[in-house]
């Protein structure tokens, strides 16, 4: 950064103005005031770019570590502005602490003569953003909800306080493994700053409360783990990672052939054991009914930000002349399991770091075939780029805040320019890099 006399200052002016963009970004601007939203944002992912690629020594990483999780603490405080999840979070949460499933029923039914529940009100029903369809949100999840609920009944900011409070500590947690795992496999030290930086992370999982933060902490405490050949608890890590989302399922099978068979069975017996375990206070017929029921719709009807599911969409409409979506939904999820099942069959490269790359690939089949992908879903692919040579993710958690546009118009509609552009640019770059390090998708 320009001479030693210089950069001091341009550090202290880099972190005055991140400062005041992550308070714009989480405490002034709302999910349809996309214009200022998308400007500050721009100027933050701006500066991030310039960060990670310039900082390299010792201390100023440290620094900007620091800076990282401080912005964080700053957003603990806010309350959810881009997304409206945090109601139906609540809602679940007080259905817990009153001993009642929230996969029983739709919450619909508590609205209804003899059904209520305190504190589910119409007030609180109005805010929820999909009132007709039962929770999808895993055990652990739900969990922090109650507790978040428990100890704040009467205040939607109580509870969301709390829920930000436990996201923040495995943000903290997060960061603490991904140094860890970078000194392992000897890579750059600087790397660390392309999650804490990250300014998709920070509004997304700290901001507006997204529990993709659980998942990935438990998910790398879990190869942390894994790598000093602590089998077990890496197991009950993996199975809390897939009890708060459960995307971790795709990266087992690259598990079999470096565990080996008799081991992978004991590390999967554990992790069922673990998930057995956190489900079990929810189990019983209605949940099975209603949780997979939610799984199928998600395929089946929900629809947002898709890329090749989108150009299927089209043709489809083309020959058939509907939307084939109850057909292609699910065709697409088999294609993601058949895909990732046969690319850990043929693989030959069983190390450690190859795992890493190996679960970008799996996680990146899944956004890419999927029917909605949301800004957050690209933390995943984000923290496991850390540790490859791919940095498509980095430009992704750029252009995906475009679509907040779609927020934006006096009646919601999805602006497919922006999603052509956000994917033209992605899978571009994408074929670059493939170009650039002269190897495949998947690597074997």
């Amino acid at each position: 950064m320009s001479t030693p006399v210089l950069r001091p200052v341009l550090i202290a002016l880099a972190t005055v103005l991140l400062f005041a963009l992550t308070y714009f970004l989480g405490y002034t601007v709302d999910q349809s005031d996309f214009q200022p939203m998308i400007y500050y944002y721009a100027l933050f992912f701006g500066l991030y770019i310039i960060i990670i690629n310039k900082i390299k020594d010792q201390q100023a990483i440290w620094y900007f570590v620091g800076l990282g999780i401080a912005l964080r603490f700053l957003l603990v405080f806010a309350f959810p502005n881009l997304s409206d999840d945090v109601f139906r979070f609540i809602w679940d949460g007080r259905l817990i602490t009153q001993g009642i499933n929230p996969f029983n029923h739709l919450p619909g039914y508590f609205l209804e003569a003899g059904n209520a529940v305190s504190g589910l009100d119409q007030a609180l029903y109005d805010q929820l953003n999909s009132p007709n369809y039962y929770t999808i949100y895993p055990p652990l999840s739900q969990a922090i909800f109650a507790i978040a609920t428990w100890l704040s009944p009467d205040s939607y900011y109580g509870a969301s306080l709390i829920m930000k409070s436990f996201l923040f500590a495995m943000e903290c947690g997060s960061i603490y493994f991904i140094v860890r795992l970078l000194r392992h496999f000897k890579l750059p030290p600087n790397r660390v700053l392309i999650y804490t930086l990250n300014p998709l992370i920070i509004i997304e999982i700290t901001g507006n409360l997204h529990f993709e933060g659980a998942m990935i902490f438990f998910l790398l405490g879990s190869l942390t783990l894994l790598l000093q050949q602590r089998l077990v608890p890496s197991a009950i890590g993996f199975g809390l990672s897939i009890a708060a989302k459960l995307l971790p399922l795709m990266f087992l099978p690259y598990f079999i052939k470096r565990l080996g068979w008799q081991k992978a069975l004991i590390y999967f017996s554990i992790i069922a054991i673990t998930l057995l375990l956190c489900f079990s206070p929810l189990l019983n017929p209605t949940f099975f009914h209603n949780f997979g029921n939610s799984l199928d719709l998600y395929f089946q009807k929900f629809e947002f930000n898709a890329s090749v599911y989108y150009v299927l969409r089209w043709l489809g409409t083309q020959v058939r002349g509907y939307n084939m979506i109850q057909t292609l939904g699910p065709l697409l999820a088999l294609s993601i399991l058949s895909t990732i099942s046969i690319s850990a069959y043929k693989e030959k490269n069983l190390s450690k770091v190859a795992l890493l790359e190996k679960c970008l690939f799996a996680i990146s089949i899944y956004v890419f075939l999927a029917t909605t992908i949301h800004p957050w879903y690209v933390a995943m692919p984000l923290v496991l780029c850390t540790f490859t040579n791919w940095r498509f993710p980095i430009l992704w958690s750029g252009l995906i805040m475009l679509t907040y546009i779609n927020y934006s118009y006096e009646t919601y509609q999805e602006n497919l320019w922006i999603v052509g552009l956000e994917y033209t640019l992605v899978f571009g770059y994408l074929i670059y890099e493939w170009k650039k390090n002269n190897k495949s998708i998947p690597a074997t």
